[in-house]
């Protein structure tokens, strides 16, 4: 029998786990919330990445890159979006390999109802915390995030 290493691990306060069920547990409420707009919260981020973006339109590979995926399915979920006529996708203007992503009229409407939805629930959820500390939780959650990416990045 392999000898039982000592550690932390049965604490339920590691960073793994935690930050999984929250993710899980937000994800799956938000798509609840929107379920009736017709998209899933992957395509509100790419809705919002496009509404906040370049207003030319942002390329398939900065979608992929600001989604922290892979380009097939970023592929994937852009094509059901182009379908259900949010978005549209055209040659770059100087890159013949690049396509770039614009949103539709009917992706603004979609992602505006959706964006009161995320903004109620981010204000649900962030109330479990003083108000004073709030700002200061998600500015730190940014900073784990972007040292999870740095790690990632190292590999």
């Amino acid at each position: 029998m392999p000898e039982k290493i000592a550690t932390n691990e049965t604490s339920p306060r590691r960073l793994p786990p935690l930050l999984r069920r929250a993710w899980y547990s937000l994800n799956q409420t938000f798509r609840h919330r929107i379920a009736h707009l017709g998209i899933t919260p992957d395509q509100y981020s790419i809705l919002r990445w496009l509404h906040e973006g370049d207003a030319r339109g942002l390329t398939q590979q900065t979608l992929t890159d600001l989604m922290a995926s892979d380009p097939n399915t970023i592929t994937s979920i852009l094509r059901r979006m182009e379908k259900a006529g949010l978005l549209s996708r055209h040659e770059h203007e100087t890159d013949r390999r690049a396509r770039r992503v614009r949103i539709k009229p009917e992706g603004h409407r979609a992602f505006t109802a959706a964006f009161e939805i995320a903004r109620k629930l981010q204000t649900e959820i962030l109330s479990v915390l003083p108000p004073a500390q709030r700002l200061r939780f998600l500015a730190d959650l940014d900073m784990v995030a972007e040292a999870c990416s740095q790690a990632a990045n190292r590999k």
